[in-house]
């Protein structure tokens, strides 16, 4: 077995990903450990539902960058001895799977209206067994320890009875009710839509200004708006009470132009003075705040726009049956002809489209079944307020979710689609019937819609686990410990999961919540394949065709799965960051150190067993202390949800000390016949890397681990996570090797400087406090060759700074002295140049105040720099 591992490490000099991925993953697969027995308690337990992706497509960068997290949370909690749970499953995703099954169709000449609702549900269920096993593939592909063996679907039959029987339950609290309200209606797919699928678009249109006359003759009124053709369902007009140009009109009437309709003129604080006239055309039946006001007040709610986004016969005959953009010109074109336009500006602002159908979304009153969500919100609130759950980072997310929940209003949960959940609700003439099974005798209809995919996605956490019965699975796994999703849907998936866990389970279905980065294109824009700005990760795992967003065209590398992993929580510190390859590149180049650093490591080593209890020299003692504190550093931040601090730090405390620096120092006694306690040592800190890294980076970690000494090491993901050991912290060889890696950093500078020759050595006398122990690896690191203080006196060309005193070189064929001294003054030369360049800019009052506050920053940190290495020069 030990002559395998020696042949395999001799024979692999390079990580090749694609040669160890697909192995490791069957490894994990076939031992069972992603699906944990149903036993013990939630708090004995760990457990994530993943967000469920839509079964429509592929996993996207938000996706991979969600997963890497939420992987890591539960290979740390696995490795920390505790049954993990990674439910896994995809969301029906309602309109999504409806409009690509419909676009099928369209190809092939056909509608869903022409094959009707039972045969177009069996077309989707088609494809869906066709296309779904993609993203299954693709979270493999990505090292998830999702739990594959129970995979869940929202339109499975079990999670089916949930939905309806939730529905239900609602209902008869009276929570759940059918009435005429404002929604975002879609006119290009003709249903209600919610938030999550409607997206601004910045739109240039015109603001007119328009006189209605008072019906006392008396003058006009006049009024601000950019979209003429709702006027004509126009039931008020509303200014602000302390508005004291419109005061003496309150109570009064204007008359509507074209219509002829009495609008009375209200008062009410919504109104801001400042817009446009400060007068507000209030149109209850097109605008979600004039629908308020309209409540509010009583007013009228007539609606002039249709479900197909048509003009109705409401309207005057000469403008029905026109789409909404004619019909903004027939009525300017009328305003003008009677002189009641009496101004127009352009104005941009933000407007309302589907992202489906990528029509204008029309806000429309609509007969739709409704969620209150008033009494649903209060426990959403207090369970946030008094921190059972806590959202990471805490700012200003909570903040967020409270400013919703207390500010919310009536959800739209039907939604005129054919693939989803029908509503369980059945018409028989006035009857109506809600109920878990269909109504007796004859004459019954069900309800045509749907609900909203966000009303059964809000049950995930526990209807996975089998709930309303009271599986083993759900005393196990339920409240689960963490949710990790994008900011744009706390309001859509997180709030709502809350409400419907306290309200069905009584327990919140989560305690911590983590919002994690959005990732954007390179140049800033959105991901999106249509953009061209879109990444597919696997193709940075296999390697694959760059976007066009990318100008150079080419191919990624085949990265691997770990730097894919690596990359994205490196990059991933704020809220908004566009995609950086550089961090995946250097992902990659974190595997290959590792890899090459453990075949060092394992090709040399005795045959002992790990154990930093044998450090035996100061350099030794010094690494220990650094993992350990590393250790501890590691676990803060892997616990506070502070991924990329963590891998960072993860980077630098293997690559910068570990390799770098502590194998270094290590090498010539590994060479030793004798090697003992160093090998101890050293495998002591390769598997401490290991286990702390492998949340990160599982596959190259495992891969390494399975090529360690000993026949019975088992598997590194379910190896005990290290805990930190403080008793091993060593201040005292901290400090030491850290004044020797400064000596080594100053001695290596001024080689650079003076261009020695990489193979000779400089000669050089010590005078510094110290180094007695340390003087071997000083020289051996720096390349220089110590000589007797009696043998230096007179030829002293320069000195060198370093802790406790000074190195003097001497004359030696390692440089030219005098070509030397010419290259370090040309060098100090610029560095003053530049200096004094910066400093003149930063002088300058007007550059400083007009140009961008990232220039000037950047000119500071140029100027730092500069005077930084100067000194560093000139000492």
């Amino acid at each position: 077995m030990a002559d395998d591992r020696l042949k395999t490490l001799e024979e692999r000099t390079r990580y090749e990903p694609a040669d160890v991925e697909g192995r490791v993953f069957a490894r994990w697969d076939e031992a069972g450990i992603f699906h944990p027995e149903a036993e013990g308690t939630p708090d004995e337990n760990f457990s994530i539902a993943v967000p469920p992706p839509n079964v429509t497509g592929n996993l996207h960068m938000g996706h991979a960058l969600n997963a890497s997290i939420q992987d890591l949370k539960i290979r740390v909690a696995r490795m920390r001895g505790m049954r993990t749970k990674w439910i896994f499953g995809k969301d029906h995703a309602g309109i999504a799977t409806q409009r690509v099954v419909e676009r099928q169709l369209e190809e092939d000449g056909l509608s869903r209206e022409e094959m009707g609702r039972e045969a177009f549900t069996e077309r989707v269920w088609q494809w869906v067994e066709e296309y779904g096993g993609n993203i299954s593939r693709q979270f493999r592909e990505l090292g998830a320890s999702l739990d594959y063996e129970d995979e869940r679907f929202t339109m499975d039959p079990d999670y089916v009875r949930a939905v309806t029987k939730v529905f239900v339950h609602l209902y008869e609290k009276g929570l759940v009710y059918r009435d005429n309200y404002m929604v975002n209606w879609d006119p290009g797919l003709r249903t209600a839509i919610s938030d999550l699928e409607v997206e601004q678009r910045e739109v240039e249109d015109t603001l007119y200004e328009i006189d209605y006359p008072l019906h006392s003759g008396s003058g006009s009124i006049t009024i601000a708006t950019v979209r003429p053709e709702t006027m004509l369902a126009d039931t008020a007009i509303a200014v602000n009470p302390s508005d004291e140009r419109y005061s003496r009109l309150v109570g009064e009437s204007a008359v509507l132009p074209l219509v002829g309709r009495r609008l009375p003129i209200i008062a009410d604080e919504y109104v801001d003075p400042e817009f446009g006239t400060g007068a507000l055309k209030i149109t209850p039946g097109h605008d979600q705040n004039d629908f308020e006001i309209g409540r509010k007040h009583k007013l009228e709610e007539i609606t002039v726009i249709g479900e197909d986004g048509r003009i109705t016969d409401s309207a005057p005959e000469r403008f029905q049956g026109m789409e909404t953009h004619e019909a903004a010109q027939a009525v300017v074109a009328e305003l003008r002809e009677q002189e009641l336009i009496s101004g127009t500006q352009p104005y941009v602002h933000d407007v309302p489209h589907s992202h489906r159908s990528g029509r204008r979304v029309e806000p429309l009153i609509s007969l739709q079944w409704f969620c209150d969500m008033d009494k649903l919100a209060k426990p959403a609130i207090e369970v946030v307020r008094d921190g059972q759950i806590k959202f990471h980072p805490e700012k200003p997310w909570t903040g967020v979710y409270l400013n919703w929940l207390e500010n919310i209003r009536p959800w739209c949960i039907s939604r005129q689609l054919w693939w989803g959940h029908q509503l369980p609700v059945w018409y028989r003439g006035d009857e109506t019937h809600v109920g878990e099974t269909e109504p007796g005798g004859d004459g019954w209809e069900r309800d045509p819609d749907v609900l909203d995919t966000w009303f059964s996605s809000g049950l995930w956490p526990f209807a996975t686990l089998g709930w309303p019965e009271a599986t083993d699975e759900l005393r196990a796994f339920y409240p689960t410990d963490v949710n990790s999703t994008a900011r744009d849907i706390i309001f859509l998936w997180v709030a709502r999961m809350v409400m419907f866990g306290k309200e069905l389970t009584e327990q919140v279905p989560f305690t911590d919540v983590n919002i994690h980065s959005v990732i954007q294109a390179p140049d800033g824009r959105r991901m999106s394949k249509s953009l061209g700005t879109g990444i597919d990760p696997s193709d940075l795992i296999h390697g694959g065709a760059r976007p066009p967003v990318y100008e150079e065209g080419g191919e990624f590398p085949a990265y691997g799965a770990d730097a894919l992993r690596f990359g994205l929580l490196a990059m991933s510190s704020s809220q908004d960051v566009r995609f950086n390859e550089e961090r995946v590149k250097q992902g990659r180049d974190l595997a290959n150190k590792l890899w090459n650093a453990a075949r060092l490591i394992l090709l040399r080593v005795a045959d002992v067993e790990p154990d930093a209890a044998a450090a035996s020299t100061v350099e030794d003692r010094w690494i220990v202390s650094r993992l350990e504190r590393l250790t501890a550093r590691v676990t803060e931040l892997y616990d506070d949800f502070r991924f990329s601090f963590a891998a960072l730090e993860l980077y630098g405390g293997f690559w910068s000390e570990l390799a770098d620096w502590y194998l270094e120092l290590a090498k010539p006694r590994l060479y030793e016949e004798e090697n003992e306690e160093v090998s101890a040592v050293l495998l002591w800190s390769l598997e401490r890397i290991l286990r702390l890294l492998h949340p990160v980076m599982p596959f190259v970690t495992e891969e390494i681990w399975s090529l360690m000494p000993g026949d019975e090491r088992g598997l590194l993901a379910v190896a005990e996570f290290p805990v930190a050991d403080e008793s091993r912290y060593d201040e005292a060889a901290e400090r030491e090797l850290g004044r020797m890696i400064e000596a080594v950093t100053a001695l290596r500078r001024y080689r650079d400087e003076v261009s020695a020759k990489p193979s000779a050595a400089v000669r050089g006398h010590v005078v510094a406090d110290g180094y007695d122990d340390l003087l071997g690896h000083l020289a051996r690191l720096a390349r220089f060759e110590w000589v007797d203080g009696a043998d230096a006196d007179g030829d002293v060309i320069a000195s060198v700074p370093i802790p406790g005193g000074a190195v003097q070189v001497l004359p030696s064929d390692a440089f030219d002295a005098g070509e030397a001294e010419a290259r370090v003054e040309k060098k100090r030369a610029g560095l003053v140049q530049e200096i004094e360049r910066a400093e003149r800019k930063l002088s300058n009052d007007q550059f400083v105040a007009k140009a961008p506050a990232a220039v000037v920053d950047e000119e500071r940190r140029k100027l730092a720099e500069y005077r930084e290495a100067l000194a560093q020069l000139e000492s």
